[in-house]
């Protein structure tokens, strides 16, 4: 007998985003599928599973529903049997209607009343976080969570019509306070016979954590009613969620491929298929669809898409597609509002160059030698260049921290000296099991960056933003914390912070960091780089257009002639391979078996750093031996020190370019 093919909620909010994708889905050896490939660790990452755990501990009692992968008719018969009980408490309740089948976090069953409760690790804070925008419809904040939780309820309303059905989502409530000591530490990864993880909850939770909840349970009954009769955007546009999900499931069960008109949504399609894949007989979902669409053919995708510009705002974007205009080389000057800046390229100057050297065929990078060097003339030696590596915990490491509380527990520091010595100066990473490791951090960096007054970089405002964080956290814990003072200063003497109101939380130091990111912004851009400001896609693009990096980096001498901390017995960071000048960060060995760095999107805040919020929740959760915790410790290092090189190196390029 075949399998039937049914919507489950994965599915659908595939098909949210674009339906055409329900027909590329789960099939790896035809369509090739670039989003995370283990979505265990991105989920443990953000605290999901642990969320998840932890929210089942507040429902004592609850019978969890277990089954083979794919067996659908063993799960639905098991929670069907807890429902005939008066009063149930169900984790992972099968409930199956027509085309649908899904899996439900929590579902508690009183009379004839009916609670569907989605779990999620996101943040939520009352008064706060708000489901409707502006103009009324549903805030593209919550869309996902929302919708999820609406195609729930619509498939247990159908399947149980006699019963009142609420729904919820159960959120990390970030104005809620950890109630004791480790209470992250009780749930802990585990490995079953078959290689796959879970989360298990290691010891029971005490009265406290039982009682003092950091998770809210949140009613979504309104959005939900919108996202049904269709009016969650405002308007009736959408249309009615059953006939939607109805379609969705028939275009499933076909196994259907459909055609619907080409939009921005296309930029981040992940069935997408590499030139090597394409050779060995695999096909690309996002060019199939363009084909059909468009009837373009190989040579149409060898010319830059619209979605290429940097920064290219939604309304511009939407225009040129409604126009037919897919192309850079389709995009004029008139189609963009060119601003003049007070210092380098202004966002809009900086888009019509990309366009007019994709336009020309010119390769070359452009530089503002002139405004690079009146930067640079107001830059101290030595110079410093940090990285730091972030992450935040769902649930909390001690007690009085609340959910999703900023965590610093990596960093690395080069130093740049007036003669051009290069050296990996300091670093330092706290893998300790439960400890909140931002004050030890703190100490340490106050340390490094305090003997002299040389001017500090960072890339992008990531920085700024945690030590920022780190400071509020200080003042909140002022009684416990000693040396508050000086390392609250040491804080204000290195950042900047602007606030409304209050002078006192406001400042702008002379030794404020520079951020290499925007000087990039302002008076770099390479071809190479396709728009990305990237750390990771700069690097590459600086490598390939400056003779200086060539000639002291094609040599082993990283790690032996130029100190470094990780890399020994010299390392070459400039390799031609073929044609192309690698990566550097490709001559590293991925963090844990499976590059999973380059399957996170590049427009979210885990593209660069990931991989390093993975490893840092394994170290934390999962049980494993010393050599394993180790190799993970190790890669960590190596990526963060390339971070801190990156930046040297872009500046070593520039130096020689002005």
């Amino acid at each position: 007998m075949k399998t039937p093919r049914l919507l489950t909620k994965s599915r659908f909010k595939l098909a949210t985003v674009c339906p055409t994708k329900l027909y590329y889905t789960g099939k790896p050896d035809i369509y090739p599928d670039r989003s995370v490939d283990d979505p265990f660790l991105l989920a443990l990452s953000t605290g999901g599973f642990q969320v998840g755990e932890l929210a089942k501990s507040y429902f004592p009692g609850g019978v969890e529903i277990g089954s083979k992968p794919g067996d659908h008719v063993e799960a639905v018969a098991a929670t069907d049997r807890e429902l005939q009980k008066e009063n149930a408490v169900i984790f992972e309740a099968a409930v199956r209607h027509e085309g649908f089948f899904i899996r439900i976090d929590i579902l508690v069953k009183s009379g004839d009343r009916l609670e569907v409760i989605e779990v999620k690790s996101k943040s939520y804070e009352e008064g706060v976080s708000a489901f409707f925008g502006a103009r009324g419809g549903i805030s593209s904040e919550w869309k996902e969570y929302l919708y999820d939780v609406a195609f729930q309820k619509m498939v247990v309303q159908a399947a149980f019509p006699q019963a009142d059905v609420s729904s919820y989502l159960m959120l990390a409530d970030k104005a809620a306070v950890c109630p004791s000591n480790g209470l992250n530490q009780k749930f802990r990864v585990r490995t079953r016979e078959n290689g796959r993880k879970y989360v298990e909850l290691a010891s029971a939770l005490d009265e406290d954590e039982l009682n003092d909840w950091i998770l809210e349970k949140v009613p979504v009954d309104e959005a939900c009613e919108r996202i049904f009769a269709g009016t969650e955007m405002g308007d009736e546009s959408s249309g009615p969620l059953h006939l939607r999900a109805a379609e969705y499931a028939r275009i499933y069960e076909r196994d259907e491929r459909v055609t619907i008109p080409i939009s921005r949504t296309c930029k981040s399609c992940e069935f997408r298929a590499t030139e090597e894949e394409e050779k060995a007989g695999k096909i690309s979902g996002f060019k199939q669809c363009w084909t059909a669409s468009l009837n373009w053919t190989a040579a149409d995708f060898s010319t830059p898409p619209i979605f290429d510009v940097w920064n290219l705002n939604y309304q511009r974007a939407d225009k040129l597609i409604s126009d037919g205009r897919l192309k850079i080389s389709d995009i004029t000057i008139s189609d963009l509002t060119i601003k003049e800046a007070e210092r380098g390229l202004s966002q809009s100057q900086r888009q019509w160059l990309q366009i007019e050297k994709a336009q020309n065929g010119d390769p070359s990078p452009f530089i503002d030698k002139d405004g690079l060097r009146r930067e640079m003339a107001g830059w101290k030696f030595p110079l410093h260049f940090i990285d730091f590596e972030t992450a935040t915990a769902a649930i909390p490491f001690n007690r009085g921290r609340r959910p999703y509380e900023e965590i610093a527990f990596q960093y690395s520091h080069h130093l740049v000296r007036e003669d051009g010595t290069v050296e990996h100066a300091s670093e330092y990473l706290d893998d300790r099991i439960g400890v909140f490791p931002n004050y030890d951090f703190l100490r340490a960096l106050k340390c490094d960056l305090s003997a002299d007054d040389g001017t500090i970089f960072r890339y992008a405002p990531h920085e700024n933003t945690y030590l920022v964080k780190i400071y509020d956290q200080l003042m909140r814990d002022a009684e416990d914390i000693t040396d508050r003072d000086e390392l609250c200063s040491f804080i204000r003497s290195i950042t900047t912070r602007t606030t409304n109101g209050d002078a006192n939380l406001s400042w702008n130091p002379p030794r404020a960091m520079v951020d290499m990111c925007e000087l990039v912004k302002l008076y770099f851009y390479h071809p190479h780089t396709c728009g990305s400001n990237s750390i990771k896609k700069v690097l590459p693009a600086v490598l390939r257009s400056s003779d200086f990096l060539r000639d002291k980096y094609s040599r082993p001498t990283y790690g032996t002639e130029i100190k470094s901390r990780n890399f020994n017995g010299g390392q070459c960071w400039f390799i031609v391979e073929g044609d192309e000048i690698k990566d550097p960060y490709e001559c590293l060995p991925p963090i844990f078996g499976c590059d999973i760095i380059d399957r996170l999107s590049d427009e979210t805040d885990l593209k660069d750093g990931g991989g390093a919020m993975m490893a840092y929740a394994r170290l934390q959760f999962e049980d494993m031996s010393a050599d394993e915790r180790r190799e993970i410790c190790d890669a960590l290092k190596r990526y963060c020190e390339l971070d801190t090189l990156a930046m040297v190196m872009i500046y070593e390029a520039w130096r020689e370019m002005v």
